[in-house]
């Protein structure tokens, strides 16, 4: 689905629409009912450290590129790191071991774009994804998404924050894009990184004064190629399209159309078919984003850009920090 503008509407800040009121009590019963869920909820210990990077509302915030960032750093000094996810949108429960042969319709995008850089489980049940993940060698786990997940329990809970959204309306879906009460997540949290569009980019003062009492690491995303020549007709089907076409057009893009399908879409022939004829009408080039690009048919993959991007944290030192202490309780085993 495609994030309603309302829930964009800071509180306070102007007159609630009308729909917002009406759901706010539906909100609020949901609210109660992931409160108590998560309250209620028996936390398996795996044996090993469990490092959750997830968020406080629905929608992209950067999550992926950052469960990457350590899974890549953790893998590079010894550690056998393996990345833990449920497969949002994919047909299999699990838990299963990804290999070549999973495409999006079996895991979802997120999986195929974390087995790039480390193995990869996918699993409905986070207690049973790492029971497997333990069995088979693994000696740290990094969970993509799961911060309301409590059936395994967790050694450091990373909550990645979109700067330039914050936490929306303050309310709780439907009326807003909260998945819980704002201050029971953030007590769970060990750290905020806050995504910024941009490293120059200025964090709104009331989204830093939500956040004085946290550990707060400031990131923004970096492409890793250079974009290709010419006319651009960009498509997207992520929790916000409009934060990729903005950072096309910002890295210099000639961006001359720009369509949005909704989060995690999967991609049908006649949809890449007419996208080829939209674009041959301006003699345009397709461009896409890597999560979208998994998820295109595979006979269609040749004549589309991706733009790959990684993330960039201001404050590194602080990450490392944070993750120091699984380092060393490796390296003393």
């Amino acid at each position: 689905m495609k994030a309603p503008e309302f829930w964009n509407h800071k509180s306070g800040r102007e007159s609630a629409p009308v729909i917002r009121t009406i759901l706010s009590p539906i909100g609020w019963i949901y609210g109660k009912f992931v409160s108590k869920s998560i309250n209620n909820s028996i936390e398996y210990d795996s044996g090993v450290p469990v490092i959750c990077v997830g968020n406080a509302t629905l929608g992209g915030t950067g999550k992926t590129p950052v469960t990457i960032y350590i899974l890549k750093s953790l893998r590079r000094l010894g550690l056998n790191a393996v990345g833990l996810t449920r497969g949002y949108g994919g047909q299999e429960k699990g838990p299963i071991l990804l290999n070549d042969k999973h495409t999006s319709i079996d895991v979802g995008d997120e999986p195929l774009l974390l087995a790039e850089h480390a193995p990869v489980w996918v699993s409905a049940g986070k207690d049973d994804g790492a029971k497997a993940a333990v069995s088979n060698g693994a000696s740290i786990i990094i969970m993509d998404d799961g911060h309301q997940n409590q059936l395994l329990k967790k050694s450091l809970s990373l909550l990645v924050v979109d700067a330039e959204i914050g936490f929306g309306n303050g309310k709780i879906f439907p009326a807003g894009p909260l998945r819980e009460n704002l201050n029971e997540s953030l007590k769970r949290s060990d750290a905020i990184i806050l995504m910024k569009p941009n490293k120059d980019y200025k964090p709104d003062s009331f989204l830093l004064r939500q956040l004085r009492d946290k550990v707060l690491i400031h990131a923004y995303l970096k492409p890793t190629s250079i974009l290709p020549k010419g006319k651009l007709y960009a498509f997207s089907g992520i929790g916000r399209p409009n934060k990729f076409f903005d950072s096309l057009r910002n890295y210099g893009g000639n961006i001359i159309e720009a369509i949005s399908y909704s989060n995690h879409y999967q991609y049908k022939d006649i949809d890449i078919e007419n996208l080829f004829v939209l674009a041959s009408e301006y003699g345009a080039s397709l461009i896409t984003t890597e999560k979208d690009y998994v998820r295109l048919p595979k006979g269609y993959r040749k004549g589309v850009h991706k733009w790959p991007v990684s993330v960039h944290f201001e404050d590194e030192l602080t990450l490392r920090r944070l993750l120091h202490p699984f380092i060393k309780l490796h390296r003393k085993r």
